[in-house]
Formats: structure tokens, sequence, C-alpha cells
């Protein structure tokens, strides 16, 4: 979370005031109907038909996604090697099996790993824009298309994102934001799926709620309401998500101004890892990319900056409870055991993915704070430029 002040305290308040916490009330009995205004504007900020606000983050939103799309047993899921391990274990908690396939020097899904990857069990693909940084969205729908896959955006990271000067999330079949407290926008958790499908966004409702808490709710449905899950978010959720949407734009635009003054001045002295769209980056870091690891080390040190490779869950290679099969609260509920996935590509290892492995240990991220000082970027470009 970049900024929250007393827009949101107020908002909160409101709601408390209200006494009705549940996201679905009467509002001529005061309800905020927060939750429910915030689906709405997020649905306009991003062009698409429907949101639905989640209780449980990104993973959560990816969750209802597949759900939406009717991904379970017997279906393999693309994945990329760098991406946080909720993406994966999204595609595990419906039945199915994630595919890790590599990525290219923009940190995203590489198109030509997708291509050899693809076989008639694949249903579908996620796409990450991580760190904000756009996947290659023409390509990978492209692809899609001519083999009759579908496509998730994994848009977690890149709240507000745009690419080609379109919403990120509005690309695909479906698409999952996350509101948790490292994100671009905040509420501490949360998260949201968005679509243009009705019918992904009537499956996903009724998973996240089963209809049980609002049953006269599911009388406007057009498919059979099933038992699902709950995942609904509150109204307290909705009321600060409601002013942080009205941040959002404030944010990527000093976000992206201080990342392209970091590209411009440094241009000429570092190489300024490749993007499939320089504009629409949200500009949560700036990226540069060596031959080496050494050297990326060795300029991380001196201009505070990190590399992707350390980041933990992040990268494929320390999904150990992956690797290991350690899926699920018993072997029975483990989707590598379902019978229907035998014959499908459930053995991991650490060394799948080497190009990825290599790519993220020679690119150094310069995380960026978009209420830096001009005196504060001046001297974190200077510090880059003497590393």
């Amino acid at each position: 979370m970049y900024r929250i002040g007393q827009e949101e305290v107020e908002a909160v308040q409101r709601v408390i005031e209200s006494q009705t916490l549940f996201r679905r009330g009467n509002p001529e009995a005061g309800h905020q109907q927060a939750v429910v205004n915030f689906e709405s504007a997020l649905a306009e900020k991003l062009g698409v038909s429907y949101a639905l606000c989640l209780s449980g983050g990104g993973s959560a939103a990816l969750t209802c996604a597949l759900v939406g799309l009717g991904i379970g047993p017997g279906d393999e899921v693309i994945i990329p090697a760098y991406t946080y391990i909720a993406t994966a274990a999204a595609v595990l908690s419906v039945g199915a099996v994630p595919v890790i396939v590599d990525v290219d020097e923009t940190l995203t899904l590489d198109p030509q790993a997708v291509l050899q990857a693809l076989t008639p069990n694949v249903k579908a693909i996620i796409p990450v824009h991580m760190v904000g940084r756009l996947a290659n969205l023409e390509a990978l729908l492209e692809i899609a298309k001519e083999h009759g896959v579908k496509v998730i955006e994994d848009s977690c990271q890149c709240d507000g994102g745009s690419y080609k000067g379109r919403r990120t999330g509005s690309w695909g079949d479906a698409g999952a934001l996350s509101f948790n407290d490292f994100k671009i926008i905040s509420c501490g958790e949360g998260g949201a799926l968005v679509t243009n499908d009705k019918n992904i966004f009537e499956r996903a409702l009724a998973y996240h709620d089963s209809l049980v808490s609002f049953p006269h709710f599911g009388e406007d449905l057009s498919i059979p309401a099933f038992l699902g899950s709950q995942m609904r978010a509150s109204e307290i959720q909705g009321a600060i998500l409601g002013v942080q949407l009205q941040r959002l734009d404030g944010i990527l635009a000093d976000l992206r101004r201080i990342r392209k003054r970091f590209e411009n001045e440094l241009g000429d002295v570092l190489q300024v890892a490749p993007n499939n769209d320089f504009e629409g980056d949200c500009g949560v870091v700036v990226a540069f990319q060596f031959d080496e690891e050494a050297k990326a080390r060795a300029f991380a040190k001196q201009a505070g900056g990190w590399l992707p490779i350390d980041t933990g869950r992040h990268v494929y290679s320390n999904w150990d409870m992956l690797i290991d099969n350690r899926v699920g609260h018993h072997p029975d509920m483990n989707p590598l055991n379902h019978p229907k996935n035998q014959h499908l590509r459930i053995r991991y290892s650490a060394d799948a993915c080497p190009r990825s492995l290599e790519l993220l240990g020679r690119t150094v991220f310069i995380s960026i704070n978009p209420d830096w000082s001009e005196e504060t970027i001046a001297q974190r470009i200077e510090q880059c430029r003497v590393a």
C-alpha cells in the first residue's frame, strides 16, 4: 500500500455507524452499499461488465476465475516460472494441474515456451503481470485463440496497469486483482475477479458464497446454484477500497513519472530490461539487466536494489511443497493424486526452467515510492549511476 489517510477513516466510520457490516443490506435502512459501489466503480475503471470483490485476496480471485471457467481434474493450466506460489495454489485448489514454463527477458510468460508446452490437456493460460510489468498479452491471446484455450490474467501485482491503452484484467476471459497490504491499492487483505462473461461471473458468484447467506439473490442466476466456499467481502473492506480506487490513477501517475526518469537518465549507462509496454507498466519498479549475476549483485548492493531470484516463493524453484507433492490437507484431497490427473505433467523439479533462473539472477529491481521528493529521486538516480 502506498497511500491511505483520513478519507478511508471516514468511510469506515460511516459503515460502522450504520451498524451493518455485512456486504448486503437495505440502503433505505442505512446500509452503505460499500462493496456493491466499489464493484461498480472497479468494473467501470477497468472497462469490464462484472466485478466481484472477495475477502480472500488474489488467490481467491484466481480460484473463482478457474471455477468460473469450469477448470478441474483432468485439466492442465500453464503458469510462469516467476510468480507467487498462489498462482499454482489456485490451480491446485480446483483439482487441476499447473504446468510451469519459462519467462522471457521481460520476466513474464514467454509465448514461445507456452507454444511448446501446449497439449490437448491444457485448458487455460495464466499470464502474470509481475511487479506491475505487463505480460505479452497480444501474443498470448493469439496463441490461446488459435488453440482453443482460455486466458486468466493474474493482475494481482498490477492493479490498474494498462496494456496498449487497455487496463489489465480486461483482456482475458477473466482477471484477478489483489488488495493485500503489499499491493498498489489495499484494504489489508482482499481481491477481485473481473470478467465480461456472465457465465464466469455467475459461477464465481455462486462459488464465493454458495448463495447461502442471501438465497434471494440466487433467483436472478441463469445457472444452477452449487455448494462452494465462503469468500465474501465485508462492508469495511468495500469502504476502504472505494477510497483507494479513487487514489489509484494518481499513484500510478507518480510511479510512472519516477520510473521514466530513472530510465531516461540512466539508459546511457545501464541496460533497461525489456518491457512489453513501457507506457502501461505500473512503475512499481525500474528494472535493469546485466550479462551475469555477479555484476547484478554488485550493482544491487551499491544501488539499493534487489534481485527477483531472491524473492522466495515468487520463484518456482522454491515451491518445495509442490515439488515434494505436499498439496492439500489429506492425500485423497491432493489433486496430484487424483486418478484423472495421473496422465498429466504432475512431476516437478527445481531445475525445470533454468533459463528463467538465469534471467531472474541477472536482473535488478529498484523499488519506487510515489511520494519520493525530487531530492530523493535525484539521489537514488545518482546512486545507481555510480554503482
